[in-house]
């Protein structure tokens, strides 16, 4: 895994691992070949019920056929809306039948940010910087590794469709 202090010299998302949110370290290597969506998650956030809804459709269309793998990772750094342990998360997650990998609540900002996440918005800066806003912050991950682009919680999970077809 790139620690916090060499994530810079990360040259793609499998150069790091992270915590299923059932407390597995898992290796990102394991994504090597898939196209991915990297997102933050918060389940009382106002965009959870629709995110999580297309965030589902876009798996259960394209896992099987393209190879699409989706990571969760719930974050409460906005708002507050992930204040739950992994276990309320999961009854949450269970609730929304969702399919895709979850992983361990974590921070996306700040020193505390996960060194995945620092990687993926050094090499996907934002519009008004290099931090995430809000919940829902999307990234697509190419087959290679490489984050190639990144979208917003105001883009929906359908949207995403014409990127990720010319990843596949």
């Amino acid at each position: 895994m790139a620690n916090p202090e060499n994530w810079k010299e990360a040259k793609s998302i499998y150069d790091f691992s992270a915590e299923t949110i059932k407390g597995e370290e898992i290796s990102l290597e394991k994504y090597r070949g898939h196209v991915c969506i990297i997102v933050n998650v918060a389940s009382e956030c106002g965009y959870a019920k629709n995110h999580y809804e297309e965030l589902n459709e876009l798996y259960e269309k394209y896992s099987e056929t393209k190879g699409l793998r989706i990571l969760g990772f719930p974050c409460n750094q906005f708002g507050g809306q992930e204040p739950g342990d992994s276990a309320t998360i999961c009854t949450f997650i269970n609730s929304k039948t969702v399919k895709f990998d979850m992983y361990k609540k974590i921070e996306v900002n700040g020193n505390n940010g996960h060194p995945l996440w620092k990687y993926l918005k050094h090499t996907q800066g934002g519009t008004l910087g290099d931090f995430i806003k809000w919940n829902f912050t999307k990234f697509v991950i190419d087959k290679n590794g490489q984050p190639v682009a990144r979208f917003g919680p105001n883009t929906s999970p359908n949207q995403l469709e014409s990127t990720l077809e010319k990843y596949w």
